[in-house]
């Protein structure tokens, strides 16, 4: 089929198109005049984004984001939102609404929920394009009721969302309230392990105590090395002297003993001078003898004296040293046990300090969350509440006649085309090519009549001849 053939269709068949278009737009014309108005109310709300808590300073991630956005649709299109709208509207308790609901549900079921469902089916919400402003819409037959169900959606949303941010902070404040205690209990039997451990082991402060003793230490390994020193030579002075005490230079070095060594020498001197001169018998020499025997018998003692001396000193360096060494183990066990000490101390105190870490953190969230479990405070305003519309919104006889208009003529096209279909005629030499597949030797204009169109099973047809 080409463009001249849907033409001559068209204009073959304009009745049918013409009378289909009149009876669509006439049923629609009808169905508007006779459709209840319908009026839409509308309320704005904003919701205010600060960037930080209301009850404790902190940042808080970005709202204004579309699941942010969509969230807070889902909220106000929720059934807890409608519930809250017909208890606070009083609409169970109206007898028009529970004649309708005994009508449509025959008294089954809660007229609270049939109520929410009827309420919402007409709600529409909106988001605004980048921004947070959101509108909530009610279609209504009464446009008073419109504007009063848009306010009370807006308010009932309002409520739930607080209670929505309260009701978790409540359940953390008994949580926190019931955790306080416990870490408070800990808190306390930590601070009195430490106590007793400092009082058992007699401690006020483990490091200067350990500085004390530590410095004490040191000062003993001090003393140690320079009796050490003094021990090894008094021992070897020692020594020295019992192999040869007149070599000796602590023997040596004595002035009563270097005295004596003089006088015996003198003596000596005297002694070899007389016996060259005089018998043993005589008195002189007897004399002189005795006086060299007492000086070397005196020397000999100083010697022995001296060597004593030398005994005894080594003897008492030993001691000192040994006594040194033995303080210098127990001032050295005595810091390892104050090392072990301090560290079971610290471990104490490290316990005092978690548990007071804990127990104090606990309780400023405890704070935080009581104080968010009763604000009231609210992130959404209203910029404009719902009035009761002048127009009505609905029917819309425009955009009905326009639409009936064109699903019309779209109808009748159909009908004409299906018509044309079940009942072929000719209606152009290219009718004829394409039904009796030969050529046209002419055409003979047909004078308008009042005879009828000859179809495509007409007699006449068929006994029509053709010539090549």
């Amino acid at each position: 089929m080409n463009l001249t053939q849907f033409l001559l269709i068209l204009r073959a068949r304009y009745k049918i198109i013409a009378l289909t278009l009149m009876l669509v737009v006439g049923v629609t014309l009808a169905a508007v005049l006779i459709l209840p108005k319908t009026y839409t109310a509308t309320t704005s709300l904003v919701l205010n984004y600060k960037g930080t808590d209301p009850v404790t300073g902190q940042a808080l991630p970005s709202q204004l984001m579309p699941g942010y956005m969509a969230t807070q649709i889902d909220i106000i299109n929720s059934k807890p939102v409608a519930l809250r709208v017909v208890n606070d509207l009083k609409l169970a308790e109206s007898a028009r609404y529970q004649q309708q609901f005994n009508e449509e549900t025959e008294g089954n079921g809660d007229i609270r929920d049939w109520l929410a469902n009827v309420l919402a089916s007409n709600l529409i919400v909106e988001p605004a394009s980048n921004s947070g402003v959101i509108s909530i819409s009610y279609k209504s037959k009464d446009p008073q009721f419109a504007a009063a169900l848009a306010n009370a959606f807006a308010s009932a949303y309002q409520d739930t969302a607080v209670q929505l941010k309260i009701e978790p902070s409540k359940k953390a404040t008994s949580y926190f309230g019931g955790q306080i205690k416990l870490l408070r209990d800990n808190f306390e039997t930590a601070q009195r392990k430490l106590s007793k451990y400092q009082q058992d082991h007699d401690i006020d402060s483990a490091d200067n105590r350990l500085d004390v003793e530590t410095a004490r230490l040191n000062d003993l390994s001090s003393q140690l090395v320079q009796v050490q020193g003094l021990a090894i030579d008094a021992t070897s002075r020692l020594q020295q002297a019992q192999r040869n005490a007149g070599s000796s230079p602590d023997v040596m070095s004595s002035p009563v003993i270097q005295s004596l060594k003089g006088e015996l020498l003198a003596a000596q001197t005297r002694f070899a001078d007389i016996s060259q001169r005089l018998s043993t018998n005589h008195p002189q020499y007897k004399s002189a003898k005795a006086e060299v025997d007492k000086l070397r018998t005196n020397l000999n003692q100083q010697i022995g004296q001296a060597s004593a001396s030398i005994r005894s000193n080594a003897t008492i360096q030993r001691q000192r040293e040994a006594e040194i060494r033995a303080a210098l183990a127990a001032q050295r066990e005595k810091v390892m046990n104050l090392n072990l000490s301090r560290d079971e101390l610290k471990l104490l105190q490290n316990e005092v300090d978690a548990a007071q870490r804990a127990y104090e953190a606990a309780s400023n969230r405890y704070t935080d969350t009581r104080l968010q479990a009763h604000s009231t405070q609210s992130d959404i305003a209203v910029l404009n509440q719902a009035v009761p519309p002048l127009l009505p919104t609905g029917p819309n006889a425009k955009l009905l006649l326009l639409l009936s208009f064109f699903l019309g003529s779209m109808l009748g096209l159909g009908l004409a085309i299906v018509m044309e279909i079940l009942d072929r005629r000719l209606r152009s030499q290219r009718d004829l090519l394409e039904i009796l597949n030969a050529p046209v030797l002419g055409v003979i204009k047909r004078e308008k009549t009042s005879q009828p169109r000859l179809g495509f099973f007409h007699p006449s047809l068929q006994n029509a001849t053709t010539a090549r």
